[in-house]
């Protein structure tokens, strides 16, 4: 008997000092070490146990298989301390691989890549880039992998100059549930909302495949088709002197933002040579059409089309037409896109119209502010974006949302209190403090609800709550960061997350 109270003495003891433990296990050892030990063996035991057996499908259910990606996963892998990270690197990383891509060969025998965006069987030529970008890294040390990559590029282009103003496409002429919307539809584009990010993500994808393999065969004549096209939509959207150009858009909808104001035109803009994106990367219709962000995106785009117009297709033409438009944009981002806030002074706005008004916030989905240096679109220590970085970051953006379980960016798509991990790892992908990173990293970890899944966005007071189970591009994203910053010699500071 004795020993029983003995024994539940000690257990009320250690109840009494869990929270010691986690800030200083000494102060709480005493004639409980032995016991504490013990359980912190079975719990350790048990995380093992539940971090085992990997989420991906069966081997037979995988929709592609790279060898390189499978190697850097066991790296990877063997080189993180921390079950639940390394659990959920080996359930996101390969994710846009096991689940979204349809790898063939088109009818002229070329490679020819299909990429879902999850759950949703149509792809975006924003979300696909972004889901292959990771492996790009990785294609030189596997034929297959470099072949898939190649697909995709190729795919991007068609359906590029299937209509230049869509942002997502179906497989074939199959038509769909927007086939209704009023603007020029076509059987084989899923949805057209356009917006400025889905004519550059093909671009940085090519040029990155490009740099990685040397491979200059998919600069072809369905490319030189493209970035005509692109050149010619950005220069519409440009809309100066008063003309509005080809598209519109509306939509029967109980969405505010999934429509467009002015019979479908959107808000006035003044013409100053900034580009319209009537949608932000969110499929969100844009309050102020010239979306900064998306802007920048366009400068950085235009000028790697410009280099591979230069030294691959010998096109000075072309390359000379991306260059002027680039500095063009440039010159009038220098003029109309900051504004001088009374806390965080000159800052990035998120929208202006040329007019003067300013829409000052930040949304989750890439790209954003917080996101240009991940992009290479200004550089980090650029002050006006450190002073939009701390704006975006802060209850002054009004999709800036804080709460028990989390924190983090969102924005009207979802709606209130919904954070979107995106919004995190963009933290973490532009942060130059450990700690900072740590943190992130953190709370990645902590809001996944158990799924080992990284979800659209969750309920900052309750992680539980969240949307879609299966979303490509944000656990490919974290795949990501996490093998970033191993090789960027992170590794301690990831091992540190206990």
């Amino acid at each position: 008997m004795k020993k029983k109270i003995a024994a539940l003495s000690s257990a009320i003891v250690l109840a009494g000092c869990s929270t010691a433990f986690a800030g200083n296990v000494a102060e709480c050892v005493g004639d409980n070490t032995a016991l504490y030990s013990v359980s912190m063996a079975a719990a350790a035991n048990n995380k093992a146990k539940a971090y085992a057996k990997t989420n991906r499908p069966a081997v037979k259910d995988r929709l592609f298989t790279s060898q390189a990606v499978e190697k850097e996963i066991v790296r990877i892998k063997g080189l993180l301390t921390n079950a639940k990270l390394a659990w959920m690197f080996e359930n996101c990383f390969p994710n846009t691989l096991d689940t979204t891509v349809h790898f063939r060969k088109d009818a002229n025998g070329k490679n020819e890549t299909f990429v879902y965006t999850g759950d949703i069987h149509a792809m975006w030529l924003r979300d696909s880039g972004a889901q292959v970008w990771p492996y790009v890294q990785l294609a030189d040390k596997d034929a297959h992998l470099k072949d898939m990559v190649e697909g995709t590029i190729r795919q991007q282009f068609k359906l590029i100059n299937i209509d230049p103003y869509a942002n997502a496409f179906n497989d074939g002429p199959t038509g769909g549930e927007w086939q209704s919307d009023d603007t020029d539809m076509k059987l084989e584009v899923h949805e057209r909302k356009y917006e400025i990010d889905s004519l550059c993500y093909p671009i940085r994808l090519a040029y990155e495949y490009w740099l990685v393999t040397g491979d200059d065969s998919i600069f072809d004549e369905v490319w030189l088709k493209a970035i005509a096209n692109v050149l010619r939509t950005f220069k519409e959207q440009q809309r100066k002197h008063g003309k509005l150009g080809p598209y519109h858009f509306l939509r029967v909808t109980d969405r505010q933002l999934d429509t467009m104001c002015n019979a479908g035109w959107g808000a006035p803009v003044s013409g100053c040579g900034l580009i319209v994106s009537c949608f932000r990367p969110s499929d969100d219709a844009t309050t102020f059409q010239y979306l900064i962000p998306s802007n920048f995106f366009a400068v950085s785009s235009l000028k790697k089309a410009a280099e591979i117009l230069t030294k691959v297709n010998k096109r000075a033409d072309l390359a000379g037409e991306c260059t002027e438009l680039a500095d063009e944009v440039s010159t009038a981002l220098k003029k109309y896109a900051t504004y001088n806030h009374p806390e965080f002074g000159t800052i990035y706005a998120f929208e202006v119209d040329g007019f003067g008004n300013h829409h000052l916030m930040d949304d989750a989905n890439v790209p954003s502010l917080l996101a240009m240096p991940y992009l290479g679109d200004v550089d980090v220590n650029d002050p006006i974006y450190q002073n939009t970085r701390r704006f975006v970051w802060s209850s002054s953006n009004p999709y800036f949302f804080k709460g028990k379980d989390g924190e983090g960016i969102g924005g009207p798509h979802v709606g209130y209190d919904m954070a979107w991990p995106m919004s995190i790892m963009m933290k973490a992908f532009t942060s130059q403090d450990d700690a900072e990173i740590k943190s992130c990293i953190e709370m990645i970890l902590a809001t996944d609800a158990g799924k080992g899944f990284i979800h659209e966005s969750f309920n900052v007071n309750d992680c539980t709550n969240y949307t879609r189970d299966w979303f490509a591009w944000q656990n490919t994203l974290f795949g990501e960061l996490i093998l970033k910053l191993v090789n960027e010699g992170k590794l301690d500071l990831l091992n540190s997350i206990k």
